[in-house]
C-alpha cells in the first residue's frame, strides 16, 4: 500500500518511517510536517493510506480529511485519547496513541490492508456476480444485478440497490473500477447507472426505476453510444 505520514513532530515521523520501512506491505511515498503541504500533495496525488496526526497547527488532521474531495484509508496517530470517538465519525481505520508500539502499528496496518483490498476488489474480473462494498466497519457483498445507480455525495459514494442504499468512502474512479464496464455507464460527474435499469432516456435526463437522473452534456454521446 502506498502511504504518507503527516505529523508536526519530527521524532514521530522518524519512528513511523522506521516502522513503515520494515513492513513489506507498505511503500512510503512521502512525509509531511506541514499539513497544508500534505493537503496540496493529496489534491494532486493518490495514496492508499495516511498516517495522520490530529493536533497540528494551521490544519488539524480532522480538518485535513474534511477538506479532501476523496479520502484514502486513515490511521490516526496522536497523543490525545479524547479524539478517539470523533475520529471514527470520519471512517478512520484505526486510532494509535503515542508512543506507538510496532505490534500495535502492525495491527492497524492489517486492518487498513483489508479495507484497501476490499475497495479495490473487482469481482467481475473473477467471473462472480457480486461486488464487495465497504461501508464503515462492514463489508457488503452485493449482487451486481441489484445495483441501480451510484451517486457521489461529498467524500462518499452511495450505491442505490433494489433493496437498500449503501454509503461507501471511496472515490468515483474506485466505484467505476469495481463495476463491470459492460453493464454500467457514467452519465454525469456525480452518477453512474446500470444500463439495464434504464426505463426512459431524454435529452438531459434518464429515468432509473422511477428516479430521474441528470445526464451531463459531456457524457451524452457516451450514453447514446452504449445504448
Amino acid at each position: 500500500m502506498k502511504c504518507i505520514i503527516v505529523d508536526d513532530e519530527p521524532f514521530a515521523i522518524e519512528l513511523l518511517r522506521s516502522y513503515v520501512e520494515k513492513t513489506e506491505s507498505l511503500e512510503l511515498v512521502d512525509t509531511f510536517s506541514n499539513p497544508v503541504k500534505a493537503h496540496s500533495f493529496l489534491m494532486k496525488n493518490s495514496v492508499d493510506l495516511i498516517f495522520l496526526d490530529i493536533n497540528m497547527p494551521e490544519l488539524t488532521g480532522i480538518q485535513l480529511i474534511k477538506s479532501l474531495n476523496h479520502c484514502p484509508a486513515i490511521i490516526f496517530t496522536t497523543a490525545y485519547s479524547e479524539y478517539g470517538v470523533e475520529s471514527y465519525e470520519y471512517n478512520a481505520t484505526d486510532y494509535l496513541l503515542k508512543p506507538i508500539r510496532y505490534d500495535r502499528f502492525l495491527k492497524a496496518v492489517y486492518k487498513a490492508s483489508e479495507i484497501v483490498t476490499t475497495s479495490k476488489t473487482v469481482s467481475p474480473s473473477t467471473g462472480e456476480s457480486v461486488v464487495n462494498i465497504k461501508s464503515g466497519s462492514k463489508v457488503h457483498r452485493v449482487e451486481i444485478s441489484s445495483i441501480l445507480y451510484v451517486e457521489a455525495c461529498g467524500n462518499y459514494m452511495i450505491f442505490h440497490t433494489a433493496k437498500e442504499k449503501i454509503l461507501s468512502l471511496i472515490t468515483m474512479k474506485e466505484a467505476i473500477d469495481i463495476l463491470p464496464k459492460e453493464q454500467f455507464v457514467r452519465i454525469h460527474k456525480s452518477y453512474i447507472i446500470s444500463i439495464s435499469a434504464i426505463e426512459t432516456v431524454e435529452r438531459t435526463q434518464v429515468t432509473v426505476k422511477g428516479v430521474k437522473i441528470p445526464v451531463g452534456s459531456i457524457y451524452r454521446e457516451q450514453l447514446l453510444a452504449r445504448l
